[in-house]
């Protein structure tokens, strides 16, 4: 852990958390881990730093005033793709379910240790250094046939520059559903199951949640075709070749 200040180039972290404690707990354990942290006590300041300024990832508690956690996730998912992590001191899965359906990319329960934070954070942020090459103006290449190309159907995965496209049409997918669907592109009509797919993608190594995948792969679906990755009930999910 670092002691100064972090670099400017340091990855940042957008932290909205209505608890004064625990925001100032949770912003300085992490900036002394390196990153750039701002925090935002309410959704609406939250959806306010997030339009002013770039972040590498989000955290997001879920019972937030103003705008709560949920409707905040989906603002940013109407512009951007960063990694959402959502935070919940709630026991039931309520808001896990609710936050995983609203595009964020995985969640802890509160009280959390700084270090399975810290954890899930690189996890998140491994993922979304997959390169996404663009034409100069920000819009996404569409990849041509070739070599490291490979088609489902209408799904085309140029997996080198890691652009996908359904009809010639380019899909915009979060690191982590980009990670899943390479996951499955890598072994079609395979089937993959849950906790597999919970070590490659999300780093856990241990039994963990399963709804973070479930809820992943429907909005994977939604994307590139309902009918293109299958549900082999008991075992987990395939791709149709």
């Amino acid at each position: 852990m670092s002691s100064s200040p972090p670099p400017e180039n340091a990855e940042r972290i957008l932290l909205v958390e209505d608890d004064d404690l625990m925001r100032r707990s949770f912003g300085t354990a992490l900036e002394r881990y390196g990153y750039r942290v701002r925090t935002a006590g309410d959704g609406l300041a939250g959806l306010e730093h997030f339009r002013e300024q770039d972040f590498d990832l989000l955290i997001l508690d879920v019972m937030l005033p103003g705008l709560d956690g949920i409707g905040l996730c989906r603002k940013v998912r109407e512009t951007s793709l960063v990694p959402v992590l959502m935070m919940s001191a709630r026991g039931d899965g309520l808001d896990v379910v609710a936050g995983l359906e609203a595009g964020a990319d995985d969640y802890v329960v509160k009280p959390v240790d700084t270090y399975v934070l810290v954890a899930r954070i690189r996890s998140l942020l491994r993922r979304a250094t997959y390169p996404r090459p663009t034409d100069g103006q920000g819009t996404e290449q569409t990849p041509q046939s070739g070599p490291g190309v490979v088609e489902f159907g209408e799904l085309r995965i140029d997996m080198g520059g890691m652009v996908v496209t359904v009809r010639d049409a380019p899909v915009a997918l979060t690191p982590t559903e980009l990670k899943v669907l390479l996951e499955f592109a890598a072994e079609p009509g395979i089937v993959l199951d849950r906790h597999a797919l919970l070590r490659n993608v999300w780093d856990y190594g241990w039994d963990a949640d399963t709804r973070v995948v479930d809820l992943c792969v429907q909005r994977l679906r939604r994307k590139i075709g309902r009918d293109r990755i299958e549900t082999v009930r008991g075992f987990g999910y395939k791709l149709r070749r």
